[in-house]
């Protein structure tokens, strides 16, 4: 009878207790909000857009003529700006556009340092959109908020830095027709597939959502206007706080 000892069984792969879910299990959570708009990331990416629509509503009609989030749109204003059609503004899109720019770059080097910890990567990526309005939240109590003037391009580079980092993360999510901060590509994919197109009709609700909630955001962002910039802006930063704190928690509780 041999002494040395058997085969032994292969050790479990389950993940243990406070882990960190693996690469292919955070694939499988962002692929399952592509299906339900009741999924925690869905929800997080709607509750994102309807911010959108506040902080351009601030921006556009509040600030100068100016998007924070929509750069497609801030690209036009500057090229009518600069051919000096409608009284439109130059250094402003161009403040906006330079800190978009900044915040894309910030958001794509979180991505790459979290790139195997999802969650780690969006709450991060939540967190530094929630500082980012907050101090605009403050600048905006603190001092006269003025169109074309330094403390109005300093509210519009806050913002613009945070939909940024947002806009990198979104995109490294991927998740369908959820980008939070443009809609034209939903609206195409609402009707090019629609069942009076002769397609399918998937995904009709998810792209409804998001073209609701950010009417839904400018709307309610214009309304608060009529009372200050402030509490507009105000609104924002507490529905990034939301998001932070909704979503750390549900995609927290897969590895619980």
């Amino acid at each position: 009878m041999s002494g040395e000892p058997g085969p032994q069984p292969a050790a479990s792969a389950s993940p243990q207790p406070g882990a960190s879910p693996a690469p292919a299990d955070d694939a499988a959570w962002r692929a399952q909000a592509a299906h339900s708009i009741r999924h925690p990331l869905a929800l997080t990416l709607l509750v994102l857009t309807f911010s959108t629509g506040l902080v351009d509503a601030v921006c556009y009609l509040g600030l100068g003529r100016v998007f924070a989030a929509n750069m497609t749109g801030n690209i036009v204003l500057l090229g009518f700006g600069v051919a000096g059609a409608g009284g439109l503004p130059v250094l402003a899109p161009l403040v906006s556009l330079g800190a978009f720019v900044l915040g894309a770059g910030t958001g794509g080097a979180l991505a790459r340092r979290f790139s195997t910890r999802h969650l780690g990567h969006v709450a991060g990526a939540l967190a530094l959109e929630a500082i980012l309005i907050a101090a605009a939240v403050v600048l905006a109590l603190a001092v006269s908020l003025r169109p074309d003037a330094a403390s109005g391009d300093a509210v519009i580079a806050l913002l613009a830095v945070a939909m940024g980092v947002r806009n990198a993360t979104v995109r490294r999510l991927a998740v369908p027709d959820l980008t939070t901060t443009v809609v034209t590509l939903t609206l195409t994919g609402l009707f090019a597939d629609s069942r009076l197109a002769g397609g399918s009709g998937t995904g009709s609700a998810r792209r409804l959502a998001a073209v609701a909630t950010m009417f839904a955001g400018a709307l309610t962002g214009a309304l608060l206007l009529e009372s200050s910039r402030a509490l507009a802006l105000a609104a924002a930063s507490a529905a990034a706080l939301l998001t932070w704190a909704g979503y750390t928690r549900a995609a927290g509780a897969r590895s619980v």
